[in-house]
């Protein structure tokens, strides 16, 4: 089985400045600046044919490069804890790749994806009931803003889970025009 997930990849000088606004906050666990993307579509686990299947339907995507920036931060809360988020903006150009993206893998054969898309670049995590402690760094960070930054491609990924944490290959790339 592969776990799969498409993504777009930052710059080094956008990671970087991720990096930077990651602080010692008890409550929070950092995404591996190796990791940081913002995600299109996760796939899940399928198998070998299934995988070859979504790599040739992303391979058919048509759609023009484009320009966006991280800002704003905010966290999604789940039952058993959270994630803190870097918004994108424009949000647009993002949201109709990842349309793109799932048309292309439900033509592939993956169900349909039932969460509504919100393009965000995930910077942490948190536990149940540590919500409370991660309110400040989201006050101190209200302002989190990037440069402009091209997209000029997408990757499907393949995630590799250890007890180290998600280990992320690349697994296929594809430019955009």
């Amino acid at each position: 089985m592969h776990r799969l997930f498409v993504a777009i990849r930052l710059p080094e000088n956008i990671v970087d400045l991720m990096v930077d606004v990651m602080d010692d906050s008890p409550s929070l666990r950092w995404v591996p600046a190796d990791n940081l993307h913002l995600t299109l579509r996760f796939i899940g686990e399928v198998e070998r044919p299934l995988a070859e299947e979504i790599a040739q339907a992303l391979g058919r995507i048509r759609a023009e490069r484009f320009s966006v920036r991280l800002s704003g931060i905010g966290c999604f809360e789940q039952r058993n804890g959270g994630a803190v988020w870097a918004g994108v903006e424009p949000r647009a150009p993002v949201a109709a790749l990842a349309a793109k993206v799932e048309i292309a893998c439900q033509s592939a054969g993956c169900e349909p994806e039932r969460r509504a898309f919100h393009p965000h670049l995930t910077l942490a995590r948190f536990g149940r009931g540590s919500k409370a402690n991660v309110e400040p760094y989201i006050r101190r960070q209200v302002a989190l803003s990037s440069p402009p930054f091209n997209v000029t491609d997408f990757t499907l990924f393949e995630s590799r889970l250890s007890r180290h944490g998600a280990h992320y290959d690349a697994v296929a790339e594809f430019p955009l025009a």
